[in-house]
């Protein structure tokens, strides 16, 4: 687990040359098919050293929740030990791991009528109205969630207005139900400005190897829209705004980055009081090691290959 730019991926890889391991990825943009760049998609170098689970299993126009991605994520992890390996579950959709590790059968189904109740309040009020009434009913969730995060302020005011309960004290009541082992790695920098240099150089590497391109063809290939969880994601959502004539250059550069950056912080919140979490400095020159030696004894009686 760790923020973006956290170099989790390039760990994890590794990992996966040194011990019998299989990659289940964790993030919400690599489910889609067509958003490679802007994802920070494995290349397909990457992805021939060490394959991935879930990358690539949706079009842009479906949606995909928490709960689908514990159906997946459970099935796969099965199937791996099943072959008589191990699964490595790396990416930075915290909600994601949380669902997976806790489990989100205190949560009701999605409301349709509700839902488009609150899409209808926020056409009049604006996402960020909504984000300050989620925060005073709900401030450890609305803490975690940018002002403008429509899905998910969405999800969790409808949470509250169908169970008159904070979706993060549902969340504390679940309990997991994983039959493995686990150990969690986080992967935390030591010096948040160099992971800020790190999120800048990529994301410019994003814009040289043509994401707004990518999102062009996006639009032209598929019947998308700017609400669709895919295109909110960070970079997209700005890339989408530019090719409108909304934002210039200059402006997708500076609003892709500071989004990138608050997402890194949310990240980071989840992690630093995540429980039973082995914190390494991503940073570290020697974290190949420490997380080499760490698996190594997770994994007894199991080999390295």
């Amino acid at each position: 687990m760790g923020p973006t730019a956290s170099g989790k991926t390039a760990l994890a890889v590794s990992l996966v040359e040194r011990f019998p391991l299989e990659i289940i990825s964790v993030d919400s943009a690599l489910v889609y098919r067509g958003m490679d760049i802007g994802s920070a998609k494995p290349d397909a170098a990457t992805r021939a050293r060490a394959p991935h689970h879930l990358l690539d299993i949706r079009d842009p126009t479906d949606a995909y929740s928490a709960a689908a991605f514990c159906d997946d994520a459970r099935r796969l992890m099965a199937d791996i030990v099943a072959r008589g390996r191990v699964p490595l579950l790396v990416g930075g959709t915290m909600l994601y791991f949380r669902a997976l590790l806790r489990g989100l059968d205190d949560l009701p189904r999605a409301d349709p009528a509700l839902r488009k109740e609150l899409e209808a309040e926020a056409k009049v009020r604006g996402w960020p109205a909504l984000h300050a009434e989620l925060a005073a009913v709900d401030p450890a969730t609305a803490a975690r969630l940018a002002p403008n995060d429509s899905q998910r302020i969405g999800r969790a005011l409808e949470i509250f207005r169908l169970t008159g309960t904070p979706m993060s004290a549902l969340l504390d009541r679940a309990q997991s139900e994983l039959p493995y082992r686990v150990l969690q790695l986080a992967l935390i920098p030591s010096d948040r400005a160099v992971l800020h240099q790190r999120i800048a150089a990529r994301f410019d590497a994003m814009l040289a190897e043509g994401l707004v391109d990518e999102v062009e063809f996006l639009r032209r290939a598929s019947a998308l829209s700017p609400d669709l969880p895919a295109m909110r994601a960070v970079g997209y959502r700005q890339a989408w705004a530019y090719l409108d004539g909304d934002i210039d250059m200059k402006a997708l550069r500076e609003q892709g980055l500071a989004a990138t950056r608050q997402l890194a912080k949310r990240q980071l919140t989840w992690l630093r009081s995540w429980p039973d979490a082995v914190v390494l400095d991503c940073l570290a020159e020697d974290l190949e090691t420490q997380a080499t030696t760490l698996v190594a004894c997770h994994l007894r009686p199991w080999r390295p290959l």
